[in-house]
This record gives structure tokens, sequence and C-alpha cells, in this order.
């Protein structure tokens, strides 16, 4: 599993790959060219004192605009496409990518990474992006239980990403997928604001039971059961271990 982040992915948007990436997808004559004439010459203008200068920009998408992310998802689209291996699953939130190979060992696996890094850091050349190099990280999820080398070296432009025991991306996934980090740090967050609501709820005075429920259906729940139907085997197996324990305990 590895993770890349875009550097600054709204303002390195490179407006001829978009509109390239337009003409592949066959966009609609009249959209095409609305986007082509609201990317045109356009400037960055800056004044300091009696300063002035001017910059034509052939890149970046206003944040908070409207087709801000719908410009940077058509670029970012592109990667998505690349010619991957049977063994290789992509996905992107937002500026994050995350790559996922599946092998039958841990050298083939390092192997099909590297091949698909390198399909990354050309598609990066090409569109003119860079990857922030100080967030990748690799980590290589197992449960084999025999002693084996378990390190693993992927690159990116010639430098080595760090290996990690555990990543964190829509919630926290450790090399085991037991998820128990990610569960402890969700149990941990909810005590908390448990903790916070109670000292502004007593029996005689405070919020009231249904201000209460509402805060903790919004706030709470959503905390609780973010990401679930991944996590959810997890809680029931550690349940399972808990009763056997238990069980044992008393005979």
């Amino acid at each position: 599993m590895i993770s890349l982040d875009v550097q600054g992915a709204f303002d390195s948007a490179w407006w001829p790959a978009i509109l390239q990436r337009l003409r592949e997808a066959k966009c609609p004559r009249n959209l095409y060219y609305l986007v082509q004439d609201y990317l045109k010459e356009r400037e960055a203008f800056i004044a300091i004192n009696s300063y002035n200068m001017r910059k034509n920009i052939t890149r970046g998408c206003a944040q908070g605009s409207c087709c801000g992310p719908i410009l940077c998802n058509i670029e970012y689209d592109t990667v998505l496409n690349l010619k991957f291996t049977d063994h290789t699953r992509v996905v992107a939130f937002a500026d994050y990518l995350i790559l996922m190979m599946r092998a039958d060992s841990i050298s083939e696996a390092e192997n099909i990474a590297n091949i698909e890094m390198g399909k990354i850091a050309m598609w990066a050349k090409n569109n003119k992006t860079k990857f922030n190099e100080e967030k990748p990280k690799v980590m290589l999820m197992t449960r084999r239980k025999r002693k084996e080398q378990k390190e693993i070296l992927v690159y990116i432009n010639n430098k080595a990403i760090p290996q990690v025991q555990k990543l964190k991306y829509l919630g926290i996934f450790d090399n085991k997928l037991l998820f128990r980090e990610h569960i402890s740090y969700v149990a941990d967050k909810c005590k908390k604001l448990i903790f916070q609501l109670a000292k502004a709820a007593k029996l005689n005075w405070g919020l009231s039971h249904k201000a209460l429920q509402t805060i903790y259906l919004g706030g709470i729940q959503p905390l609780l059961t973010y990401g679930a139907p991944v996590w959810i085997k997890a809680i029931r197996k550690e349940t399972y271990k808990a009763k056997l324990l238990r069980v044992q305990r008393l005979i």
C-alpha cells in the first residue's frame, strides 16, 4: 500500500493537460470552448508600494470557486486511467492517491510497486505535477507468521519511500489489518466529547435530553460508525477473544 500526496493540487493544475483530457473525453464542443475561454489570458497581479508586477499564468484553479474542483478532477482523472497491472488498484480522494498492489511474495510486490511508481512519476512529469516528497509512505500488509525479510524498497524519482507499520488514510490502517489503533483512536475521541457534554448537562440544569440526543446523533454517532464496514470484523474478533478469555478464567 503506497500513499502519495499531490503538492499544491489546486495551484499545480496545468491547463493544457485539462484541455487535452477534455478532448480525449470528447467533451461537447460548446463546453470545451467555454472552459478554454475561461482559462485563456489570465494574469497574476501584485502591487507593493509603487511597484507593480504582472505575470501570465498557465496553471492553477481558484480554491473556493465552483469550477476549481471539477477542473482538478478532470486532470487528476488521467492518473486513474493509466495502464496499471492486474495486481494493482488505485484510489483517489481529494489530492491523496493510494496504490494497492497484491502479490504472492514480498519481492514480487516490491517489483510491481516500483513498476507502477515509474508510471506515476512519468504521469507527474507529463502533467507538470509534483508529489510532496515528505509525505509518501509505503506499508507492507501481510499476516504471514513465518520469519522472513519484510523490508520493501520502493522509489519515486530515485528517492526511497519510507516504510511504515501504520498509515492514516480516511482512517488508520495497520500492516496486519487489525484496525486496533483506529478503533482506539475513535473510542478516545468519542470519550472526550462525551465528557465535555457531561459537563454541560446535569439532572436539574444544563442541556436538555433532546439537545444532548441531537448532539450525540450529529457529532458522536458518525464518528463511531465511520468506516464501520471496513473494521467491524476486527471488533467482532476482539469481542470473541474477550469472551473466550472470560470463559477460560471461569474454567
